[in-house]
């Protein structure tokens, strides 16, 4: 079967209805499937609920979505860096799910292996354990979480083959790997394109087994979420018989 698609949009043709739940990979703007998230843009699709680390930022990645009132409900960690996604939760548009990071990152890796639940310290006794069964083991409290799985992940990945094994890049190799595991169909962009078996068996972060479809996006936009420099230091001159 061919997985390659020319294109973000023939690659999630016939997948994308409304109220589906979707896994978007990516930390910050790191590794985010931007092509794909503007084709589910592009889609119409409304009334998703997004698993995401966070929301991208005004404009870019997972708020184009929020600009178009596509997402319905977001289950993250971190949102902080967009203003519209504030508005819009404070409005009452949209609903939200926190998660600590651990457990948002245990959640879906549990999904992927089929563990429909854990138990874990992280939160016990805050409002992240409200509604929540606590258990005592061995004179400790854990909160129960639910595994987390999706209709569809979209995934970014530095490199991968034409059977779908996959290679992240430093911080990009952050959700995508347990997302490409947690859905039903499992949809990549990928920066570099070749041949299956020119990538080592022991180099490969995701299996193709679990990769359907793929599409090649050359030269992706490497943005920066926060760009913090300092000024450079010009160093003075040292006088005769000075030492610098």
């Amino acid at each position: 079967m061919d997985k390659v698609f020319s294109d973000a949009r023939s690659a999630l043709a016939g997948l994308v209805k409304d109220g589906m739940t979707i896994m978007a990979g990516g930390f910050g703007l790191c590794g985010i499937p931007e092509t794909l998230i503007e084709a589910i843009r592009d889609s119409g699709a409304k009334d998703l609920t997004f698993i995401s680390n966070n929301a991208g930022v005004d404009g870019v990645g997972l708020g184009r979505l929020l600009e178009t009132r596509q997402i319905r409900k977001m289950i993250s960690s971190y949102v902080g860096e967009n203003k519209l996604f504030a508005q819009q939760y404070l409005s009452g548009e949209l609903e939200l799910e926190f998660n600590p990071q651990g457990t948002l990152a245990e959640r879906i890796r549990a999904g992927g292996a089929g563990i429909p639940a854990f138990f874990t310290k992280t939160g016990v006794g805050t409002l992240i354990a409200e509604g929540k069964e606590v258990r005592e083991f061995d004179g400790e409290k854990y909160v129960m979480e639910r595994g987390l799985f999706a209709d569809i992940s979209v995934v970014h990945a530095y490199k991968g083959d034409t059977e779908g094994n996959l290679v992240y890049r430093k911080t990009a190799r952050n959700f995508n790997p347990m997302m490409a595991t947690a859905a039903k169909i499992t949809i990549a962009e990928i920066e570099h394109l070749v041949p299956a078996g020119d990538i080592d068996p022991d180099q490969i972060h995701t299996p193709g087994i679990f990769v359907k479809r793929l599409v090649h996006v050359a030269n992706p936009i490497k943005r920066i979420e926060q760009r913090t420099t300092r000024k450079r230091e010009t160093v003075a001159s040292a006088g005769a018989g000075e030492e610098i």
